[in-house]
């Protein structure tokens, strides 16, 4: 078993530089810079890695894409010069609208190596997200499929006048000046390309995430992000040469472009790319055939396996499987547990979000795993719990009190603002801190606990009710696959906590179970904070990132507009 490249945190914690580790990164010749498409491609394809797989796309059939560091040197470049007979100046927006094809990673690599800001979009968006996203990142080069152009885009050209270019994947000729054929444009130019000077703090990826109510908004982050990819691929990945690493995270999410692209490609493993959906067999299948060593994925997946009756361990040979990962929504205990078991690896829950451009909280190879804990901070972030009264902050110093959790702004991958909004971005930040929007807790070993969202704690009978606290309780149950947790407006209590419940195969939704499932919460967490109201559902509402989206439960179940569903999980 390989050593972890973190063999003691509070050292390194205690003495860590970004500036001194970001040396361990090449940037470019002549010290013209730092480029993200140069640490994650070129400086590989010129060393002793330029014959290995660098990124290997598993069709839907099951045939293999696979592209070494060298032969993706030259796919990029040509993209590149693509971009640059096609007049595209730098700094304007390159966004996909694609699967997992090898052409989403190759546009995504080359615009960056031509410094171009590159934005991608998730497929399943229906034209209004996509026109909302193409419009306000003010896209100059679409990149996607003639199917896609027919039924999202076509209808969307008069309304984007900022859109010169649409380069269709899967057309031999071009069909118009606009709409032009991408393999023909790459047949015809240059697989060689020399990247131009590229200032740390240039743009260079931009990602949407969804607000409640109205537009989405889009957090830009610059070149300087690629200092977290690394880091966290090294100390919370804990990368090694030779790996095989597996993100299922479609790159129309941010965990889909920071770890399904850039980071393994910095840290020089091969990277696994399903162009498949879901599917519990073919995931075991992947993992026993890729030989997969680290895999990161959402809890959402994890809770869906938890529900197939079958010990992978015995079925299928994971024997190279070192490390499990989790993002999106934090992971309850009882997955942990259960993950680790079932995969005879440890599971790691890490935190991060959008704005932050790469993981600030994680648990580790080297540390105690406190199921259901958020773990600890990078070395490198500062985070920590506030009180927060309008414009003033306060840290708190005392463990197990439950705050606003907090980071210092000063981070590569801190998002640089929001497109179009800078009153928006600057209210995320009072002083030098960057107010997540999340509540949290840390114990006494410094381990932080989330707590839900702010704008979803419970407010019941004077006590303080975040959503994953009753969550996790009711995990525990045995009947329970998956819950969510709603506070509902009651007058002489404030709000009453009131549970989705989806039930495992075997169990029948009744008056009975109802009644079980609301004693055991009672017992486990006192009358005050157990749900007054349990309804069972098939399903709950989720991200395609995997992240529950109990706003648009509420919002149903008080009859209230439902905002922004771009993202919505329509499996």
């Amino acid at each position: 078993m390989l050593s972890p490249n973190l063999n003691d945190y509070d050292a390194l914690y205690s003495s860590f530089n970004w500036e001194e580790e970001s040396k361990l990164l090449e940037g470019l010749p002549g010290g013209k810079g730092l480029n993200i498409a140069h640490e994650a491609v070129d400086r590989h394809a010129n060393s002793h890695l330029k014959d290995t797989v660098a990124i290997r796309v598993i069709r839907k059939n099951k045939m293999l894409d696979d592209y070494t560091y060298s032969s993706l040197k030259t796919e990029t470049s040509k993209f590149a010069n693509v971009l640059s007979s096609l007049g595209i100046q730098k700094g304007e927006g390159v966004f996909t609208l694609l699967g997992r094809v090898p052409e989403l990673y190759i546009s995504a690599l080359g615009a960056l190596k031509y410094q171009a800001v590159f934005c991608p979009l998730f497929s399943v968006f229906g034209p209004e997200p996509v026109f909302q996203r193409l419009s306000k990142g003010e896209a100059k080069v679409l990149v996607t499929t003639k199917a896609f152009f027919e039924n999202k885009i076509k209808q969307l050209l008069d309304r984007l006048p900022s859109l010169k270019l649409v380069l269709l994947v899967d057309i031999n000729e071009d069909i118009s000046e606009k709409i032009l054929s991408y393999s023909k444009w790459m047949e015809q130019v240059s697989g060689k390309f020399q990247i131009s000077p590229t200032a740390a703090e240039d743009p260079a990826l931009l990602h949407f995430t969804s607000g409640t109510t109205g537009m989405p908004k889009g957090a830009l982050h610059v070149h300087k992000a690629v200092y977290t990819h690394y880091v966290t691929g090294k100390y919370v990945l804990d990368f090694h040469e030779g790996d095989v690493f597996w993100c299922t995270a479609d790159p129309g999410w941010v965990t889909g472009t920071s770890y399904g692209i850039i980071a393994p490609l910095v840290n020089g493993v091969t990277s696994i790319v399903d162009e498949e959906e879901f599917d519990a067999m073919r995931w075991y299948g992947l993992l026993e055939s890729q030989k997969i060593s680290v895999w990161y994925t959402a809890p959402t997946a994890i809770r869906r396996l938890m529900r197939v009756d079958l010990n992978p361990k015995e079925t299928y040979n994971l024997k190279n499987l070192r490390l499990v990962l989790s993002v999106g929504e934090p992971l309850h205990a009882e997955a942990v547990v259960w993950g680790q078991k079932a995969f005879g690896a440890p599971v790691l829950d890490n935190w991060w979000q959008t704005e932050t451009g790469g993981i600030m909280i994680a648990n580790y190879r080297s540390l105690k795993v406190k199921p259901g804990s958020m773990g600890k901070p990078l070395p490198g972030v500062a985070a920590g719990i506030a009180d927060v009264e309008g414009d003033k902050i306060k840290i708190i110093s005392s463990p197990e009190v439950q705050g606003h959790l907090v980071l210092r702004k000063d981070l590569p991958s801190m998002f640089r603002t929001y497109l179009h909004e800078e009153a928006r971005y600057q209210k995320c930040f009072r002083g030098e801190w960057y107010l997540t929007g999340d509540l949290a807790k840390i114990d006494a070993d410094g381990y932080f606990w989330f707590v839900g969202r702010a704008d979803d704690i419970i407010k019941t009978s004077g006590h303080m009710v975040g959503p994953f606290e009753v969550e996790s309780t009711l995990m525990k149950h045995p009947a329970v696959a998956e819950a969510a947790v709603i506070g509902k407006p009651e007058p002489s209590i404030g709000e009453l906590v009131k549970a989705f419940v989806v039930l495992k195969d075997g169990y029948e939704d009744s008056n009975d179970m109802k009644m079980e499932i609301t004693g055991f919460a009672r017992k486990e967490m006192g009358p005050a904070v157990a749900p007054k109201e349990i309804e069972f559902v098939e399903n709950l509402p989720k991200t395609r990132s995997g992240k529950i989206l109990r706003r648009l439960l509420k919002a149903r179940e008080l009859g209230l507009p439902e905002g922004d569903l771009s993202t919505l999980e329509t499996n």
